[in-house]
């Protein structure tokens, strides 16, 4: 029988550590495997890194599990701003690592600028490196395009670089290179890409996200504006958007398989509470909320902050027709989350003592922070998901 379920993982933490596959990921996909090595199920790799393309993703996936992994398969945190063709004829400034140009251009984007250009284009704006100011007067810059938006795909190496410039576009309305004026409110467009605060490597402990990035941008944008930064969208896990675009791509795996019966359940595996369960139960409501025609949004009721994420829980509301009746979370630990003894503490209880590590512009709320199952690894998530659904 074709299954009517299909797989969410999340990867850093879940299948690998850093360059290191974890030890259960090719057991699990040994369950997932034909004898072809061929998957039997749809599977979405649901990952918040950004700073790769994704046919490089889908190669080191393809070497660490064992099988062939297509770029198809994989969601990478920037993925789903191909829905977003309002900007693809702006002039954009990107910020990140990687190849920026390119997944930009990928994504249909037409007009990419890099801070490295800007830099460049206005040697006088990167001061805090001595040994880069110039030692001469530049001449005036003439001819550089006037910014029309800011991509923010991945931390990037040089932070206060790209916290520099990104703040002289938004406070010159993309002309840094004029007299600061009455700055402009709302600035222009944001368009962010993965809220992780922190994520799981080689290393003992978690390392800083993007999210810490943005935390700087906003806390800078706030004390130097004395207003709130604001994002024309937010992408990546936990946004919903992320998660509907994911759900797309599953099911158009089904149907290039010829599996007549429709995909109904998701099972999103992930070792970060705060963006995988956050992600995949608010993902969860709003699915039972279309299908109720109600809003059931776990945002702040801001209109300046969480505007983005209201219009699309109002898009998912009016989505009646999608096959997709849940996504349930399941939490491993061997990344992000540890099990402190053999009986995990309930939602509540982690409530009261955690920090929540969520991005700003989405409420805190412990029950999205309760994963549906909490299992030692992916083999055994892949294995649960196997036995609730009577799948061999």
């Amino acid at each position: 029988q074709p299954p009517a379920f299909g797989f969410l993982l999340d990867v850093d933490g879940v299948l690998v550590r850093g360059s290191q596959p974890v030890p259960a990921a090719r057991r699990a996909f040994q369950r997932l495997a034909d004898g072809g090595g061929r998957l039997r199920g749809a599977v979405g790799f649901l990952t918040n890194a950004g700073n790769c393309l994704r046919s490089a993703k889908a190669r080191e996936l393809s070497q660490a599990l064992g099988l062939q992994v297509s770029p198809e398969q994989v969601i990478l945190s920037h993925s789903p701003l191909q829905l977003f063709s309002q900007f693809h004829q702006r002039y954009m400034l990107v910020a990140g690592q990687g190849p920026l140009e390119e997944n930009a251009y990928n994504l249909g984007f037409k007009h990419v600028v890099t801070i490295e250009a800007l830099r460049k284009a206005y040697p006088l704006l990167d001061m805090v490196d001595l040994s880069r100011r110039p030692r001469e007067l530049p001449p005036p810059t003439t001819g550089f395009p006037t910014i029309e938006g800011v991509i923010l795909f991945g931390e990037p190496v040089r932070w206060e670089t790209s916290l520099q410039l990104i703040t002289d576009v938004l406070l010159s309305n993309g002309n840094p290179g004029a007299e600061l004026q009455d700055v402009p409110y709302p600035h222009l467009p944001i368009l962010a890409c993965n809220m992780d605060l922190l994520w799981m490597a080689e290393a003992k402990m978690p390392r800083f996200g993007h999210g810490t990035f943005l935390l700087c941008l906003e806390s800078i944008y706030k004390k130097v504006t004395g207003r709130e930064l604001r994002y024309e969208a937010l992408i990546g896990k936990p946004s919903p958007v992320t998660y509907r675009y994911a759900q797309h791509l599953i099911q158009q795996q089904a149907e290039k398989q010829g599996w007549k019966a429709p995909i109904q359940r998701l099972y999103a595996v992930g070792d970060n509470p705060m963006s995988d369960i956050y992600g995949a139960n608010l993902y969860n409501n709003y699915l039972k909320s279309a299908r109720h025609k109600q809003v059931q949004a776990g945002l702040k009721r801001s209109p300046e902050a969480a505007s983005p994420q209201a219009e699309v829980s109002l898009e998912l509301r009016n989505d009646c027709n999608s096959s997709v009746e849940s996504c349930e979370s399941i939490l491993v630990c061997t990344g992000v989350y540890r099990r402190n003894g053999d009986v995990p503490k309930r939602a509540e209880a982690q409530a009261e003592e955690a920090v929540f590590h969520g991005h700003r512009d989405f409420c805190f709320d412990p029950s999205l922070l309760e994963a549906s199952y909490i299992v030692q690894d992916v083999d055994d998530a892949v294995q649960l998901a196997f036995k609730k659904e009577n799948w061999s």
